[in-house]
């Protein structure tokens, strides 16, 4: 009977071992399991975020294709304006001149026609005289003391200011009011 009792113990010890050894490799696959899903979880955020980085850079693209689109003849827009500033100046003298001869009225068109193409593309003028002084659009290269205007007032131009579409490319050179009531608080 000693006999038949020891294949069954062994039996017994080897279906524990086994028991033992599936428990310990259904663990081992638990870990592996559990590993892959992080890795899998880190994998799909991974790819959130470069999807998002990827939306976000169509975008930038899409807006600076469009600014390009918008603003791409700014710079033969502001190496105009020398060329406009001249013929002006031309007419001017022309004017000023007691014959005013055909060729004042040829710059005068000429002028006439170019500005009226740059205004076309987006050119606008800005106008200064009168208005309060605007450190965005104007650039201050003196202060005159006066009563007749309120302070901060540009009173005179130098020099024309332009803006293309909603940007300033040149601001005006101008002359501000400042009133002779501050000028002598300062002194008090």
């Amino acid at each position: 009977m000693s006999e038949k009792v020891r294949p069954t113990i062994k039996n017994a010890k080897d279906k524990n071992r086994e028991a033992a050894s599936r428990d310990t490799e259904l663990e081992t696959l638990k870990k592996a399991l559990e590993k892959e899903r992080k890795k899998t979880d880190d994998y799909l955020n991974r790819l959130t975020y470069l999807q998002a980085d990827f939306e976000n850079f169509q975008k930038r693209m899409r807006k600076e294709r469009s600014e390009a689109i918008n603003y791409g003849n700014q710079n033969i827009i502001i190496a105009l304006l020398p060329i406009l500033d001249e013929l002006e100046l031309a007419i001017e003298a022309g004017l000023r001149d007691d014959k005013k001869n055909s060729i004042v009225k040829g710059i005068e068109m000429t002028f006439k026609k170019m500005y009226d193409i740059l205004e076309k593309e987006g050119l606008k003028r800005i106008h200064s005289i009168g208005k309060n002084f605007d450190p965005n659009k104007h650039e201050a290269i003196e202060k005159v003391t006066t009563k007749d205007y309120k302070e901060g007032v540009v009173i005179e131009e130098i020099r024309k200011g332009f803006m293309f579409k909603e940007r300033v490319i040149r601001p005006s050179l101008v002359k501000v009011a400042v009133t002779t009531s501050k000028e002598v608080k300062k002194d008090e």
